[in-house]
């Protein structure tokens, strides 16, 4: 998530079980705490790739931050030997503070690998977008709240309340996604397509509106369902370029890249390059991770070496409103295979790069 909600998060937490006894200053103690696993981003693994696969490994690792709450504790207590609160306590403060963080960007399409430094596949829940007002509000309410009028009682009531609806409707994105893949599943089994793989998250913004992605071989499907839908969704339907990948064989990145989206890749020959798309992320035709793995010379494809960005435009608005007006008028008709067939042109073709 946005780097204020996990910072509002941490802070309701702390201000929640430590509020009593730490006032004010529990917000901003579990604040700048909950934003300590985000610090991994300055590190550079000199790639573009290793930039974006190693980002949310190790210091996001539910392991790591056990450790690290149980040594915060321990060094807390030695130089604070009687603050009016058990370690326990402490413990379990400094413990949810740190672990929500992965957690929380777990639900989003990124990848946290929760287990480093054991390697599954990082985990992508894909549940929320990765700023959701809905979410952030209660949550950024509660932290104001608190510190205008402080944290009072046994237990400050704001921050739980705030804790209660943020969770709550964490919860109902869940509800959001099992919905939409369900009724593409049922449009796929109708039309006898055999899903190699399903990823569904939700459009910018919202809970509301879910796009399906369905691998099928040489090409994938994409579907919009929103929770207002009365037809049942319609696929669109794009190539993916995966005779591409023959050349990337001998790419540790592309491997890379490969196991950290799960293979929900797609590849353009672009003028004389051969760029790979997470199509996991952002919105149709606009996919903030794009990657320039080779370029033609002599008859063949020559890797890269180091792997860097490719040049993505920037978001289009009137887009978004479109996808806004989606979501309360069904019949809206959004150009899906138009907007994925952007991909395949260079950079400046249709809008300023970023």
């Amino acid at each position: 998530m946005d780097s204020i909600t996990q910072a509002v998060l941490g802070a309701t937490i702390q201000g929640a079980l430590l509020g009593r006894w730490q006032g004010r200053k529990a917000l901003l103690y579990g604040a700048m705490l909950a934003t300590l696993p985000d610090l991994d981003v300055v590190i550079d693994y000199g790639d573009a790739v290793a930039d974006m696969t190693y980002h949310r490994g190790f210091s996001h690792s539910l392991f790591v931050l056990s450790g690290l709450a149980l040594l915060l504790t321990w060094l807390t207590r030695r130089l604070r030997h009687n603050p009016g609160y058990s370690s326990q306590r402490l413990f379990l403060t400094l413990w949810l503070v740190l672990i929500t963080h992965p957690l929380l960007d777990a639900f989003t399409s990124y990848g946290t690998q929760l287990f480093w430094p054991f390697m599954p596949i990082p985990t992508a829940w894909s549940s929320i977008f990765i700023i959701d007002p809905v979410y952030s509000v209660p949550l950024i309410v509660a932290v104001v709240a608190g510190l205008l009028f402080g944290l009072h009682g046994k237990t400050p009531r704001a921050p739980v309340i705030a804790l209660a609806l943020s969770t709550l409707y964490l919860g109902t994105t869940l509800v959001g996604k099992s919905m939409a893949e369900q009724r593409v599943q049922t449009q796929l089994a109708e039309q006898g397509i055999q899903a190699e793989a399903l990823f569904s998250t939700p459009t910018p913004f919202n809970s509301l509106l879910w796009r399906v992605i369905v691998v099928d071989g040489e090409q994938y499907h994409e579907a919009l369902v929103g929770w207002f839908d009365d037809a049942p969704p319609q696929l669109a339907s794009m190539p993916r370029g995966t005779a591409l990948a023959a050349a990337l064989a001998d790419s540790p990145m592309h491997a890379r890249l490969q196991w950290f989206t799960d293979d929900m890749l797609r590849y353009d020959r672009i003028d004389d390059r051969l760029i790979v798309t997470d199509i996991r992320l952002g919105m149709t035709g606009f996919h903030p991770f794009r990657f320039d793995f080779a370029h033609w010379q002599d008859g063949a494809w020559q890797l890269q070496t180091p792997v860097e960005r490719w040049p993505v435009e920037r978001g289009d608005m009137a887009r978004l409103k479109q996808l806004g007006q989606r979501i309360w008028q069904p019949d809206t008709p959004i150009p899906l295979a138009s907007w994925a067939a952007e991909l395949s042109r260079p950079p400046l073709a249709s809008g300023s790069v970023q």
